[in-house]
């Protein structure tokens, strides 16, 4: 049945619908299944994620009417014709009365506002493909949404530095991600601390028979303290508290926190949350639990939802943007093209609509109204090789960067690797060429060694340059 008598209304001007600050805007992807109209897909779409379904019902009345979601703009063919490639945009305005407020606070939240956005309409058998590119939250939604209640200011005020622009964390991930007992672990973060700051689980170590919180992370928060009084500088841990059941998810967290207490350190410890597979309400869980403590976003899986190579699902932007709703402290936001997972060097944007107050995204400018921010933690096949060119390319060094290979993996220690990363950074700020820096900085010039394809592919000749024979 063609619904877009009712639920399109290609008259309406967005500018108009932005003005008037009471519709959550979003555009998608579109790829009409054979055989299906454009507009009479899309309208199907606001139907679906609205008041409608495939049919006329008889309890519908004039206020349901009012509360439709409309297509308010179309172009067929603005991806061309590929099936996977391909595809046409849509524009749905969705009102700010479908949305549903918290009992216990009034605030909105993520789940619902998920799944009316991008619920059931995924699975629509009148279309190829239906994909979210971006959105936009009006104010009046945006100041009831949690938003993060702390933020790398609050980390860097731990380490000492400026609450503003305190700049590059150096960090690692423990590896391997799976098979290390308390001890080794332990011994695997004394390794880094003695260059580095900043250390997560992997997303799987948690509290596997052969490596138990309640043996591990005591013994973990007993070597920061003895980092921390042998370097004489503050170390990080981001310790993996995610659990199916609210209940288990505070039990982790009281535990880590009281754990790291005993030594004055509980101000530096994060929660790592895997906030894809737990869903928003793992999450929100960690920030009304524990609204002190940086909350670690974590993504694993997020791939099947917002990669480029899938008409479906959403554009890592909309990800960006749930997490900060959600109140995400820091979010994985991949490496942009510089490390080992999917990515290109444009994607700067989904670091700059977590950082910033005001951001253009694809097709919305999203003011945040007074939000707190969401730092961008870089991960995924980086080392120091890499991050000059990333630095360049995102244009500051305000973020965490979790590298596990690339600490692990440099020639001489766990510590060395540390240290070459935080050369990266000096060596990017200070604008000196990375050969001629790395000629006074052992560990930097160390890591052209340690990762020679990378080497041979970001400073051809660097053998000749360096003086290092194979």
């Amino acid at each position: 049945m063609d619904q877009s008598n009712r639920y399109a209304n290609l008259d309406l001007k967005e500018e108009d619908l932005i003005a008037g600050g009471q519709h959550l805007l979003v555009a998608y992807k579109l790829i009409p299944a054979e055989g299906y109209g454009f507009l009479e897909v899309a309208a199907h779409v606001a139907a679906e994620s609205s008041t409608g379904t495939n049919v006329e019902v008889s309890t519908t009345d004039d206020f349901t009417r009012g509360v439709d979601a409309l297509v308010y703009e179309i172009d067929e063919t603005a991806f061309g014709d590929d099936k996977v490639t391909g595809g046409g945009l849509m524009k749905i305005a969705y009102p700010v009365p479908l949305f549903d407020p918290n009992l216990l606070d009034g605030h909105f939240n993520v789940s619902h506002m998920w799944s009316l956005i991008l619920g059931n309409n995924q699975g629509m058998g009148d279309h190829e493909g239906l994909r979210m590119l971006d959105f936009m939250v009006p104010e009046c939604m945006i100041k009831l949404f949690d938003g993060p209640s702390t933020g790398i200011a609050d980390l860097w005020e731990v380490l000492g530095r400026p609450r503003e622009n305190g700049g590059y964390i150096a960090g690692t991930i423990i590896k391997p991600k799976l098979g290390l007992r308390p001890e080794p672990f332990a011994r695997a973060c004394m390794e880094f601390w003695l260059g580095g700051t900043f250390i997560k689980n992997d997303e799987p170590q948690a509290n596997q028979p052969f490596c138990p919180m309640k043996t591990v992370i005591p013994m973990v928060a007993e070597t920061m303290d003895r980092a921390q009084q042998e370097t004489g500088e503050a170390k990080l841990f981001s310790a993996n508290a995610t659990a199916d059941f609210h209940g288990e998810c505070k039990a982790r967290g009281d535990f880590i926190l009281e754990s790291f207490a005993k030594y004055g350190n509980e101000k530096h410890v994060a929660f790592l949350i895997d906030g894809f597979v737990t869903g928003p309400a793992g999450v929100t869980t960690a920030r009304h639990e524990f609204p002190d403590t940086f909350l670690h976003f974590h993504r694993a899986g997020h791939g099947a939802v917002t990669s480029y190579k899938s008409p479906m699902g959403m554009d890592p932007l909309c990800y960006m943007k749930l997490s900060r709703l959600q109140g995400a402290s820091g979010i994985h936001t991949g490496t942009m093209g510089y490390g080992k997972m999917e990515g290109h060097g444009k994607e700067t944007v989904l670091a700059y609509m977590l950082e910033r107050d005001e951001c253009m995204g694809y097709y919305f400018n999203q003011k945040w109204h007074g939000m707190k921010p969401t730092c961008p933690i870089i991960s995924g096949g980086m080392n120091a090789l890499r991050l000059p060119g990333f630095f360049e390319n995102l244009g500051h060094g305000n973020v965490i960067n979790t590298c596990g290979g690339g600490a692990f993996g440099h020639i001489d220690s766990p510590a060395s690797g540390a240290t070459s990363l935080s050369q990266a950074y000096e060596c990017w700020t200070s604008g000196t060429d990375p050969i001629e820096y790395a000629k006074t900085h052992k560990e930097f010039a160390r890591a052209f060694e340690s990762f020679p394809k990378d080497a041979d592919k970001f400073f051809p000749e660097w053998q000749d340059k360096l003086g290092v024979h194979k």
